[in-house]
């Protein structure tokens, strides 16, 4: 055996394996050495040797690309090497090798020490190549580009095993990440048309399911709405859906306003005004000479001067919905009041702040004999003085108010004496100071009443309404909401000695009086109803065909029981409400129904599949 085949003393297996099949380093550097003489004088390109290029030919841009790239490795590897022979870990990796054979400074073979130093080198190359890399600070030479670059901490790898420069590494980085998105939009689980937020949103807005033909038509229409010339002759429902749409995208603009406005158009609905100017509002009634029925949300730039323009025009509008016009002054309200007022039948306004003053309600008497809608919310200026107007209005049939100041009960008892007769509708949010004696008005003078709204209410008792719907002669009620009718104690909240607000007996009454044909039931906040109440009225017995719409969030006393009785005994709900019902464990949702403020971690909102 010759002695370069010896192989003497524990090595490692890629040691041993090279020993063993007779290659040696010196000879492979040789042959490396000499490709490269061979490669840097070559003038044209030529068919690699050896078996496995015969008959091959490669075109020359891709073998001088090829050359480069192995150059770069072995330059690199190289590098590594000499690196790794110069650290203070080679040279003791080299004495324990050493000793562990047994024979200290033995060579074997005339290449033999170089052999087992260039294998040791590479054992610990592959074992640990970062450690080894060309460390920050250093040049180097980039993959892709060849520029010369000094190496930092975040240097990027290139595909070929190099670094790449600061250039080069942003494009592979913009690559990596496009690619990822791309992967995650593929391989997203879930329903289709959006994530779980926006399918949440949709199932919040009462789209479960598939989507009708016209909704999917008015969508596509909104999301291309830059496209559109004309809405054409559009349904006045396709054309409030176009509206919505646009106005939830922050989409109505000057540029898109011109497709509402018709010389034709009676009725128009903006949802979200905000970006227009006093402009645009005179152009609407330059446009729209028939207009009868104007609503305008978050309409800030509704001024005096538009207000004045369209006192001038030949426009007599019979409904009239301002959203956060507080730029119109009381002299304004008045004037157009009184020049336009007759023909006024409803009047909705909206965060007026101080400028709809007690004097522009008292006006109402006067000029508009004909009204019979009228909501006033979230006014600063209207005070008790300006609701005993109201009582003058004798045509009323929905009434809606909600102020800032703090109003007593006696005028709203006036109210209800003078036109409690006709009311369909009314609504009051934030009368904290309003007692009983408003629900036995209601109770006496109110037959046709079909939506109830009393909100924030701390002096109502529940007796006061229990005396409201027992033996009322009103026809029952399709709309009831008592928001946090409750007690208020900061001190002792949950001690109700007076029964304050809706209780248990209340409850019972009201659902009692019109459960048959109630839609929409809120009683959020009113803590003080029993869970026994609850029991009782969500009985196995008892059956509530038309109720859709339940909000019970905040009452104490809910349970997985109270919540399985409602889905039994409500076959048509849709939605109900249970935030911070901490009872609420664990629910099994029939198909079809949404589950909204579950105490735990599935998610705010649960979609029944039972």
């Amino acid at each position: 055996m010759s002695r370069n085949h010896i192989i003497i003393g524990p090595r490692s297996a890629l040691t041993d394996y090279l020993a063993s099949q007779n290659i040696s380093a010196s000879r492979i550097a040789r042959q490396a050495q000499a490709r490269r003489e061979a490669a840097s004088t070559a003038t044209a390109p030529t068919a690699a040797e050896g078996e496995e290029g015969a008959g091959e030919e490669a075109a020359p841009e891709e073998e001088a690309t090829q050359v480069s790239t192995r150059a770069q490795k072995r330059k690199a590897e190289a590098e590594a090497i000499r690196k790794i022979k110069r650290s203070k870990a080679f040279a003791r990796r080299k004495q324990f090798e050493r000793a562990s054979k047994g024979k200290k400074g033995s060579r074997v073979g005339e290449d033999g020490e170089e052999d087992e130093e260039y294998y040791l080198a590479m054992d610990m190359l592959a074992r640990d190549p970062e450690q080894w890399a060309p460390v920050p600070g250093q040049t180097e030479n980039c993959e892709s580009c060849q520029k010369r670059f000094t190496v930092t901490p975040y240097s990027r790898a290139g595909p070929q095993g190099g670094l790449l420069c600061q250039k080069c590494g942003s494009v592979l980085a913009g690559s990596d990440q496009a690619a990822k998105k791309k992967k995650k939009r593929a391989t997203t689980s879930g329903p289709a048309g959006g994530g779980r937020r926006r399918v949440q949103s949709k199932m919040l807005d009462g789209q479960i399911g598939v989507r009708s033909l016209v909704t999917l038509c008015v969508e596509t229409l909104a999301n291309n709405i830059g496209l559109a010339d004309d809405l054409g002759d559009l349904p006045p429902t396709a054309l409030d859906s176009v509206a919505r749409h646009l106005s939830k995208r922050r989409l109505l603009n000057p540029k898109t306003l011109p497709l509402f406005l018709q010389p034709n158009v009676e009725d128009l609905s903006l949802y979200d005004a905000a970006r227009l100017s006093s402009d645009d509002y005179v152009r609407i009634f330059q446009t729209c000479a028939k207009l009868k029925n104007l609503k305008l949300r978050n309409a800030i730039q509704f001024n005096d001067d538009v207000m004045k323009y369209l006192i001038g025009r030949h426009i007599t509008l019979e409904s009239i919905y301002l959203h956060g016009a507080n730029l119109i002054s009381q002299a304004s309200w008045a004037e157009y009041l009184q020049a336009k007022g007759a023909a006024l039948k409803g009047l909705r306004v909206y965060y007026t702040d101080k400028h709809f003053s007690d004097e522009v309600v008292q006006s109402l008497q006067t000029h508009c004999p004909s009204l019979t809608h009228l909501k006033i919310c979230h006014n600063q200026q209207v005070s008790d003085e300006g609701i005993r107007h109201i009582a003058h209005l004798r045509h009323l049939e929905r009434l809606s108010l909600q102020f800032v100041q703090m109003t007593s009960t006696e005028p709203y008892v006036d109210v209800i004496r003078n036109v409690g007769r006709n009311l369909h509708t009314f609504s009051l949010r934030m009368v904290p100071d309003v007692d009983d004696r408003l629900l036995d008005a209601l109770h006496e003078h109110c037959r046709l009443l079909t939506k109830l709204r009393i909100t924030h209410s701390e002096k109502m008792t529940d007796a006061g309404f229990a005396r409201l719907f027992k033996g009322w002669k009103n026809k029952q009620i399709a709309s009831i909401d008592l928001e946090l009718c409750r007690h208020v104690d900061a001190e002792q909240p949950r001690q109700n000695r007076h029964n304050v607000g809706l209780c248990s007996d209340g409850f019972r009454a009201m659902m009692s009086h019109s459960g048959g044909i109630l839609r929409k039931l809120n009683v959020h906040g009113c803590r003080h109803i029993s869970r026994e109440a609850f029991e009782d009225v969500f009985s196995a017995d008892k059956v509530y065909p038309h109720l859709a719409d339940l909000e019970i969030s905040f009452c104490e006393e809910v349970t997985d029981f109270v919540v399985g009785s409602i889905f039994r005994s409500c076959p048509n709900l849709k939605k109900l409400n249970i935030f911070g019902c901490m009872r609420v464990k664990d629910v099994r949702v029939p198909k079809g129904r949404i589950l909204v403020g579950m105490p735990n971690a599935i998610g705010m909102v649960i979609e029944g599949d039972d």
